[in-house]
This record gives C-alpha cells, structure tokens and sequence, in this order.
C-alpha cells in the first residue's frame, strides 16, 4: 500500500514538472521557512495561525507575547526597585491576558 501511494505521488509531482505547474511559486528558489517552533503543535493549530499571519491577522496571544518579552526586557534594564516593580505589575498584567488568551483558543480549537 505504502509503496503504491508513493508511485502515485511520485507521478502526480512529474506530471505537475512536465505541465510547468510547479514553476513560478512563490518561495521558489528560496530555503524552507523555520517552522520548528510548531513542532510541538498540533496540526490544524499550526496551519490555522500560518494563515492567518500570511494574511496579517495575528491572533491576539502572538501579540500579547510580543508585549510580553519587551516588558521582560525593560525589567532587565530598569533600574531602581520602583522602575522593576512597575515593569513587574506589567509583566503579570501581561502574563495573565496571554495565559486566557491561549486558553480561549485551545477552547475554541478543541474537538
């Protein structure tokens, strides 16, 4: 069965060379992206959030992550307990919307 399909797959992909369907495609030319960060993804979880940045739409955690790591980094550069005690309070703030924003869209993926 396995070695069927392949022969099946194999000639669709030489029947696509041979027609030029394969030519012109954006990306040609160009390495595969790194896509290693959805390894641990599911499927569907992974192709859902690969379309939507292709079309600009983020889901609110990417953005929420985003703001995450900046206030991360201006905790490592505040200077003064007050400076890290603020950039703390957002750190949690942020932190919290990411956690429910995750776990909004792992709902509303689930079977």
């Amino acid at each position: 069965m396995t070695q069927s399909l392949n022969r099946l797959v194999e000639r669709q992909i030489q029947k696509a060379l041979a027609e030029g369907q394969l030519s012109g495609l954006s990306g040609e030319g160009k390495p595969l992206p790194d896509r290693s960060g959805e390894a641990f993804t599911d499927m569907a979880t992974a192709v859902a959030s690969r379309i939507m940045a292709e079309a600009g739409a983020l889901p609110e955690e990417f953005k929420l992550k985003k703001l995450l790591e900046a206030a991360k980094e201006s905790y490592r550069e505040a200077e003064g307990e007050d400076a890290k005690r603020v950039a703390m309070a957002l750190i949690a703030d942020l932190e919290q919307r990411y956690n429910i924003a995750v776990e909004a869209r792992r709902r509303f993926m689930a079977p």
